[in-house]
């Protein structure tokens, strides 16, 4: 869901560390370890609330990324690219994901994952913000797909939680409109562009945090441990992965995570987390899923024509 692109051409690789070994690997990676961080959310929210457990991710994740991009001699970023890097994780991180980390204190893990398996939809709708205006491809995708997120909240298990609803809602449609946002604006290399808007969106989630007063009262060693597997897998190595991907294969591949994080979230939530999901609700999964397919072809027909 990251819009990061760059023109940087990537070093020759060595030995097995080739394409053909680590794109199969990178796309697994984020397949599983994305699917799996929404009920890695949901476990450690039994004691870190949820703005603060993210800023407490993203800082020590971004920070961690930072030294090490600064070690191997890749350029800070300038004050502008800062600027920019401060309104991108704001919008994707300190929306997009601290309002999913607080939509899952009520609503389960799998479902929260359908919700936001949306923001292809909202990311369409906002790029005709800048005069570029969806085919009738797009069109009808937009339209199928909306109604799957209409089916979703009023017949599925979010009515009973519509302020989760919401939230995930709203979530999906900042993470669309940050993503869409930056492409337009100077940002500095991918990886340092994450490590920036990892560091100032915990800035605004720690904000929020300091606002609602949130405060940890016990760490538990399964809590702790879930915060930690979202630090280093889902935040350093997720995102590592998904950047690798955006320089070997073509985005309609690096992105098809939007396809497969929704049932590998709502499997891994039933088989391990004690969840239920109801008929309605995987049948707005698969409405939302057709919408976002039919909008990610017509993309891909549109670039290769």
């Amino acid at each position: 869901m990251n819009a990061i692109t760059s023109d940087t051409t990537p070093a020759a690789p060595l030995g097995l560390l080739t394409p053909r070994v680590l794109v199969p690997l990178a796309l697994i990676g984020v397949y599983l370890i994305w699917g799996s961080t929404y009920l890695a959310i949901r476990i450690a929210l039994a004691d870190y609330p949820p703005f603060l457990m993210g800023a407490i991710r993203f800082f020590l994740a971004g920070a961690l990324m930072f030294v090490a991009l600064r070690w191997r001699g890749i350029a800070a970023p300038t004050r502008a690219q800062w600027a920019n890097c401060a309104v991108t994780g704001t919008l994707l991180l300190g929306f997009g994901n601290g309002l999913v980390c607080y939509a899952e204190q009520t609503v389960a893990s799998g479902l929260s994952a359908v919700a936001v398996a949306s923001m292809p939809l909202f990311a369409a709708l906002c790029a005709a913000f800048y005069r570029q205006l969806p085919t009738r491809m797009e069109s009808l995708g937009l339209l199928v797909g909306f109604g799957g997120v209409v089916l979703l909240n009023f017949g599925g298990d979010l009515r009973g939680s519509p302020l989760g609803a919401l939230a995930l809602i709203v979530a999906a449609a900042t993470w669309a409109f940050g993503s869409v946002w930056s492409r337009r604006r100077d940002m500095p290399h991918p990886a340092m562009s994450t490590a920036a808007q990892m560091l100032c969106g915990s800035v605004a989630l720690g904000l929020v945090a300091l606002l609602t007063q949130e405060r940890v009262v016990a760490m538990h060693i399964d809590t702790t441990l879930a915060l930690a597997y979202l630090l280093v897998f889902g935040s350093i190595l997720g995102f590592s992965a998904y950047i690798y991907l955006l320089h070997h294969v073509r985005p309609a591949l690096a992105t098809s995570y939007a396809y497969v994080n929704p049932p590998v979230a709502v499997l891994i939530g039933v088989m391990f987390g004690g969840e239920s999901v109801r008929l309605l609700d995987l049948v707005g999964m698969a409405v939302i899923l057709t919408g976002v397919a039919a909008i990610t072809l017509a993309k891909a027909k549109k670039s290769s024509g």
